[in-house]
């Protein structure tokens, strides 16, 4: 295997741990919802299920006033929910609805609006980015996964359109927060990939090429609000080309992210 597809390789095996990460800690947080089953009163004259965990779902069934209702699972802002009276139905409702509803001893009950905390304590995130990568226009996404609040992995595609060749780069990157719960929170970013150069058309017939990089960086994530936030980066990139001398690269970008 030589060292290109070795490289091929490593990023694959990345995706796939990626992956893997953030299914586990999902589904492990919907068996310890599951394993409590906290329950609620409806105080408003109805609530409205869903058959699945949007607004565009079909509302398929109404429980009323002071019925019972059983939290089995959260997905972002929506809750399934089971209703025992006069048959056990299951549907989806959203968290605004629910706020509304009382627990057991009549106590109004905090859905727990999104904030901050959220934001410091989210799990995986993805967003689109644009800016200038060494003097060309460039487009990028990503998806991240946050092993720990100080340590996330990163997967990473973009776009690159120049006067003279545009290009396609693909990396994947490890972002250290030394202060994952500010507001404005500051990182710093390594990684390596492969960068795929297209030159356009001229008289002279060019080769395109394909190079692997090797990355570091700063950025920050400013949280805006719900799951929003807006993310801005520099990176220094450096092509290990086959040609004597290597190629430095600066690229900034800023963006807008969701998290999860």
């Amino acid at each position: 295997m030589n060292k290109l597809h070795k490289h091929h390789f490593h990023i694959g095996w990345f995706a796939l741990l990626l992956f893997s990460a953030v299914l586990s800690p999902v589904a492990h947080g919907w068996s310890l919802f599951e394993k409590y089953q906290p329950q609620v009163v409806v105080s408003d004259p109805y609530l409205e299920l869903h058959t699945g965990p949007g607004r565009g779902y079909p509302v398929f069934y109404v429980a009323g006033q002071g019925d019972r209702v059983t939290l089995l699972k959260r997905r972002t802002d929506w809750f399934k929910v089971a209703v025992n009276h006069p048959r056990q139905k299951e549907g989806w409702v959203h968290r605004e609805a629910l706020s509304h509803t009382l627990d057991l001893d009549g106590s109004v009950v905090d859905m727990g609006a999104l904030g901050v905390d959220d934001f410091s304590g989210r799990r995986w995130e993805m967003g689109f980015a644009g800016g200038d990568f060494n003097g060309a226009s460039a487009l990028s996404g990503y998806l991240g996964y946050a092993m720990t609040p100080n340590i996330t992995l990163q997967l990473e595609g973009g776009q690159i359109l120049g006067d003279y060749s545009d290009g396609v780069i693909v990396s994947a990157n490890i972002l250290m927060f030394p202060f994952p719960k500010w507001r404005l929170s500051p990182y710093f970013t390594i990684g390596s990939g492969i960068i795929t150069t297209k030159p356009h058309s001229t008289v002279v017939v060019a080769e395109d090429r394909e190079d692997e990089i090797a990355n570091a960086g700063v950025g920050a994530n400013l949280y805006l609000s719900d799951r929003f936030m807006l993310r801005m980066e520099y990176k220094r990139l450096t092509a290990l080309t086959s040609r004597d001398d290597n190629e430095e690269i600066d690229q900034w970008k800023a963006g807008f992210s969701v998290f999860f």
